[in-house]
């Protein structure tokens, strides 16, 4: 695993954007292409093993955590129980999740969290670094089926959407509203009917939940977080509305940080897994307070000997967790997360490709980079 200096191309900007991803660059350039990181084909497969493994653990975690009526210690309301519980027996679809693992080419990957419910730099590593590479290294590979697996995804679900339709609703902003849009894409190539708009856009007549032309919606996939939608005024219609949702309730369960501890208790020393806790940093001597909801980096404390990093935000009356700290390896001065994604459930063939962003500091946040990568 090493980050290679590398030139842009000409006119990148418009490339990325061609495809996309016209939130290239803010406060700071997000779309980096002036670095790549290499990897050996051993370190990949590495990687793909760790996200098909880790996809087998949390969907254990998921049960565990109903069968011992986990709810309270992980923030979950008693009125989203039921929702849960119901959605997790009746099996419906899932679409995908990314698992963020801290890798230094040498120990094994390490779970830092499971982005379950709402992944998103989805374009950026089924899409956007895939351009790159044919671009700037096309003899060279990369581990990226994602876009191949979510249309074949798709096809596999099509038995479960009435009339062959999937509506796919976001928050109103450029990073949400492009992912549903590629997503939409997806599921077009799949042959499904397909429109997007924003979630606010979806109203309640009475009996059904509607889209903004009043057509009753049976199924949707929401780039939106359940904590938020199950405390919302509409939320006390879900479960009798008939709707089917992607993702399903059941992955408020994974997308929680309180995820981590219960996966450790289940697999303990688990070469995947850092030590978590619910009660506290016990006798670790590095570790990272995490708010069970909080998302996109905010209301972290990094403790090490001698120093802390805290990082601002509005999360953490939910409560948090303790994690063992798994010091990022510096590269070249950023440090790198790699999102390995995982689509379907498919067990030990779900892993589909991975994403990597880095920051200046050891916590990655909202202002991290996406940088591509290659290997062989």
């Amino acid at each position: 695993m090493r980050r290679i200096a590398s030139t842009p191309r000409a006119g990148w900007e418009k490339k990325v954007e061609e495809v996309g991803l016209t939130w290239h660059s803010g406060e700071q350039v997000y779309w980096n292409e002036s670095a790549f990181y290499e990897f050996s084909a051993k370190e990949v497969d590495a990687i793909e093993a760790a996200a098909n493994e880790l996809e087998k653990m949390t969907l254990a975690a998921a049960q565990h955590i109903i069968d011992n009526k986990l709810y309270s210690r992980m923030a979950i309301p008693e009125g989203a129980v039921p929702l849960i519980e119901q959605s997790w027996e009746a099996e419906p679809p899932s679409v995908y999740g990314r698992f963020d693992l801290a890798c230094d080419g040498v120990n094994p990957p390490r779970l830092l969290e499971y982005n379950a419910d709402t992944p998103t730099s989805l374009l950026e590593a089924a899409v956007a670094q895939w351009h790159w590479l044919q671009d700037a290294h096309p003899t060279r590979d990369q581990f990226n089926s994602i876009h191949e697996r979510l249309v074949a995804l798709w096809k596999e679900l099509t038995p479960y959407l009435p009339g062959r339709r999937i509506d796919f609703c976001s928050m109103d902003d450029a990073e949400d509203g492009m992912t549903v849009t590629y997503l939409q894409d997806t599921a077009q190539q799949a042959g499904l009917t397909a429109s997007v708009f924003p979630i606010d856009e979806i109203g309640w007549n009475g009996s059904a939940f509607v889209g903004p032309d009043d057509r009753p919606l049976p199924a949707v996939f929401k780039l939106y977080p359940w904590e938020w939608m199950v405390r919302e005024e509409f939320g006390k219609h879900i479960a009798a509305a008939g709707t089917l949702w992607l993702e399903p309730p059941w992955k408020m369960l994974l997308s929680n940080k309180g995820l981590l501890p219960v996966l450790w208790q289940l697999y303990p020393r688990h070469p995947y897994l850092l030590e978590a806790s619910f009660d506290g940093p016990g006798l670790m001597m590095s570790w990272v307070k995490k708010p069970l909801l909080g998302r996109e980096g905010a209301n972290i404390t990094l403790h090490q000997p001698g120093r802390d990093f805290e990082t601002p935000g509005e999360y953490g009356e939910e409560g948090f967790i303790y994690q063992a700290d798994a010091p990022l390896k510096s590269f070249d001065g950023a440090y790198p997360v790699v999102g390995a994604w995982v689509v379907g459930h498919e067990e030990g063939n779900a892993a589909a490709g991975m994403g990597i962003r880095e920051s200046a500091a050891p916590i990655t946040t909202n202002l991290s980079q996406f940088v591509p990568h290659l290997f062989g």
